[in-house]
């Protein structure tokens, strides 16, 4: 099996620098996410849009974050005006060569 990008964005309706204090609350069960390896969070002022690019260990990780109180914690948020979640599979050989923070060849 081999990891899987997720991207998440979020289109909210207040300014991001007040959500920006609340989601440290999320940072550590976001974490403990069974399969992640990493987040980075993405934030956008000027479009009131924020987000993340995650790497998960496999498919079904990403599936059971996808389906579990996380995303459905920010899909019942009220600041939450629209989200979009693409999945993505990793191109590694020429994730290598431009230092993309993956483990190459990763087995689950």
């Amino acid at each position: 099996m081999s990891q899987v990008i997720l991207q998440i964005n979020i289109k909210i309706n207040i300014p991001v620098a007040e959500l920006e204090p609340v989601w440290f609350e999320a940072a550590r069960p976001i974490a403990d996410s069974p399969g992640l390896r990493w987040k980075v969070w993405l934030k956008n002022d000027a479009e009131r849009e924020v987000g993340g690019i995650y790497l998960f260990d496999d498919e079904a990780s990403v599936q059971a974050y996808l389906n579990g109180p996380i995303v459905a914690a920010i899909k019942a948020s009220p600041v939450n005006v629209s989200i979009s979640a693409k999945q993505f599979n990793i191109m590694e050989a020429h994730t290598a060569i431009t230092r993309g923070p993956i483990k190459q060849g990763a087995q689950v």
